[in-house]
């Protein structure tokens, strides 16, 4: 097909290396090879049963038909609700907009907001849809590298040095997802101050994994940490990670009303709104009880810490144990510079991973960062111990 048909964005857009490499596990799943998939950022136990019912019981109702572009207003108000309860937040429903996803309500924004030579800052390491959704938006991302050294996260000076007048989003994704590094309340309030000097600069706030925080860990989000900033922030959230939802599609966005009324134009031509099924079980999970989120997160935790001990004593990889998230994200440097030139970067790694070992990762060079790669744990803790044991032996006959 000729190429000057397609959007001239397309030509810097990559397929997401996660969900490529899940497809490419179940595709030697099905063929009977003993593939273990540590790639996708899914977690593998069901949604909870009181959500199911509550989704029966729409269907059931006839709650089967087209709802407000936003989302019903029932769930904006559960949302609400849930904003001011767990996060100190105030919203009204008419500065919610539910999507079809998180990743929607990113994509969204960005397409309502950015105009040619627009920037976004984008801390690396990054979840990798961001720079894609930029660029297809429009918009320019700038990538800022965050250095283990700052435990991956952005900080005050590498953020005032990164604005200038073409900036118009930072993204901030805490918990994050490759790292797992959680930002805290006082360097929220850090970079809150840069941003206050910045009044053109809006943020993005990308809280989705927000009960996926260890050891005693608190969360917090920047509308809360600095309400000054509240008219220039965007929360982002949804059912995904949180209620076991991921196919259920259901993300969500808290902000100014003028944004909200744009992303609401926007997404009126795309999917019209979200499931209206998936809106039902939604309130459901957000205004039921939560008594199962602790079990989530202890069983998450237990995974992480089998895995961070596991991989730690693996000669050739290095990585800190993840606050956040359902990531390891680990440095792998050391083994491909050992590889005698077998392997050049992350994605070889990966490829050699697959071939030699049937365990899947996710290549750094995908989030902005080479030569680390991203396991995600959750599955089975059988299935992390026998990952472990088989990339364990992979890196020792590689650099043998």
């Amino acid at each position: 097909m000729r190429q000057d048909l397609f959007n001239i964005n397309l030509k810097n857009v990559k397929p997401s290396a996660t969900l490529t490499m899940s497809s490419r596990a179940a595709a030697m799943k099905a063929e009977g090879l003993p593939v273990i998939s540590l790639a996708v950022g899914e977690p593998d136990y069901d949604t909870p049963d009181s959500i199911k019912a509550a989704a029966h019981k729409a269907i059931d109702e006839g709650k089967t038909k087209y709802t407000d572009i936003c989302g019903v207003k029932p769930l904006r108000e559960a949302i609400c609700a849930k904003l001011l309860r767990e996060n100190g937040i105030s919203y009204t429903p008419d500065q919610i907009i539910v999507s079809s996803g998180a990743k929607q309500t990113i994509y969204v924004a960005l397409a309502s907001t950015l105009n040619d030579g627009d920037e976004v800052i984008l801390p690396a390491p990054y979840w990798l849809s961001y720079m894609d959704m930029i660029l297809l938006a429009g918009g320019q991302p700038k990538v800022v590298q965050c250095p283990e050294s700052s435990n991956f996260k952005l900080t005050p000076q590498l953020l005032q040095e990164s604005i200038n007048s073409k900036t118009k989003w930072l993204i901030i994704n805490s918990p994050s997802n490759p790292s797992g590094e959680v930002y805290s309340e006082a360097e929220l309030y850090a970079l809150g101050q840069v941003l206050l000097q910045h009044p053109h600069v809006m943020l993005m706030s990308d809280d989705i994994y927000e009960h996926m925080i260890y050891d005693n860990q608190k969360f917090y989000t920047m509308a809360q940490v600095v309400p000054e900033l509240k008219d220039r922030i965007l929360t982002v959230n949804g059912a995904s990670k949180s209620y076991s939802m991921t196919g259920w599609r259901l993300g969500y966005g808290a902000g100014p009303t003028d944004l909200i009324k744009a992303m609401s134009m926007v997404q009126s031509h795309m999917t019209s709104h979200a499931s209206s099924i998936s809106q039902y079980a939604v309130i459901d999970a957000l205004n039921g009880a939560q008594d199962f989120l602790p079990g989530f997160k202890s069983l998450l935790q237990k995974r992480r810490d089998i895995f961070f001990d596991l991989i730690s004593k693996i000669p050739f990889l290095k990585c800190k144990k993840p606050a956040g998230a359902f990531y390891m994200w680990i440095d792998c440097s050391e083994v491909i510079n050992s590889s005698n030139g077998k392997l050049q970067n992350s994605n070889d790694f990966c490829m050699y991973l697959l071939e030699k070992a049937m365990v899947i990762g996710a290549p750094g060079d995908a989030f902005g960062v080479p030569n680390y790669i991203r396991f995600s744990y959750t599955v089975k803790e059988a299935d992390i111990v026998e990952a472990c044991k088989r990339i364990e032996k992979a890196c020792f006959e590689l650099v043998a």
